[in-house]
């Protein structure tokens, strides 16, 4: 199959280019590179330098004709979308849009998207399923919210098929602490340059981690399963900031105190995303626990400081 990938070059994008290569698809990957780097797509992938901002991608759908899109260039940051909205929706929605009119214009088969758990919003319940309510509190979960929506419309119109995959905190290699960053890369980027740890509030607070391979074989498998679905890819376990700390100084033998801080008082205090329409639709579950995932991360993160040291 040839398959397009927005984004590729990215943090998830580049494994979800991996899996896709692994499993002898044609990959094509679009990139602007304002966060993605070169170095991480593979040699065998076709790459485009472009911006889906623009109506320019159109070109690049014209040159590969893919048979599948998985969508997965954004502006990703919570933070930067409170900051700046008006470049969160153009990259978000607008985006989205022009990527969904090349898919009708050069007979796209499918749409693979990746959502996020932040369009839910403060839980009602846990775990939190697809059926959940959709009240946003930040600009870049309102963004996804409506990119979702043009999605549907555009498969209702048109009759591209989609899967919409909604994630919960990825995690892994190559996520740029000072990029993408989530709470995982920037502990990791401070324990290992012996900086202190900051934690806003108790640390009781918890998130579900999912680590970045299962998450790309995720998308691959969307390729051929869970049509026209909307999907959360998450563990369904909760994970505290606290613990992130304590796997950190049990599989590095060391003892290291955080600085405690005043919380956010917007910020979300626990979230867990239900994952049996995943396991029942399309087939899917993490491989890996967060201790594994965690290990590899920080084993990666070791080699890359010897590396440029």
């Amino acid at each position: 199959m040839k398959v397009l990938v927005t984004g590729g070059a990215g943090f998830i994008g580049s494994y979800v280019t991996e899996e896709l290569i692994a499993q002898n698809h044609e990959v094509a990957v679009i990139d602007n590179l304002s966060t993605g780097k070169m170095s991480q797509v593979p040699k065998s992938a076709v790459f485009y330098k472009g911006d889906i901002r623009k109506k320019e991608i159109e070109k690049f759908f014209a040159d590969f004709q893919p048979d599948c899109v998985i969508h997965l260039a954004a502006q990703v940051s919570v933070a930067k979308s409170l900051q700046a909205p008006l470049n969160d929706s153009e990259v978000n929605i607008i985006g989205t849009i022009n990527v969904l009119e090349a898919c009708v214009k050069y007979h796209v088969k499918k749409i693979v998207f990746a959502s996020t758990a932040a369009l839910y919003g403060n839980p009602g319940y846990l775990p939190l399923d697809e059926d959940h309510q959709m009240k946003p509190i930040s600009f870049y979960g309102l963004s996804k919210k409506h990119a979702e929506a043009y999605i549907r419309m555009f498969s209702r119109l048109h009759g591209i098929t989609y899967t919409i995959l909604r994630y919960a905190n990825v995690y892994g290699m190559r996520q740029d602490s000072n990029g993408e960053a989530g709470v995982v890369s920037i502990f990791i980027d401070n324990f290992l340059n012996n900086q202190p740890l900051t934690i806003l509030g108790d640390g009781n607070q918890t998130r579900d981690f999912i680590f970045v391979k299962d998450v790309a074989r995720a998308n691959v498998i969307a390729l051929t399963n869970g049509d026209n679905e909307i999907i959360n890819i998450g563990t369904q376990k909760e994970t505290s900031v606290q613990n992130i700390l304590n796997e950190l100084n049990e599989i590095t033998g060391r003892d290291i105190v955080p600085v405690f801080l005043e919380e956010r008082p917007d910020d979300i205090k626990n979230s867990c995303l239900a994952n049996e329409k995943a396991k029942t639709v399309l087939g899917w579950e993490p491989s890996y626990s967060f201790a594994d995932g965690l290990n590899m991360t920080i084993r990666y993160c070791e080699q890359e400081m010897l590396i440029q040291s």
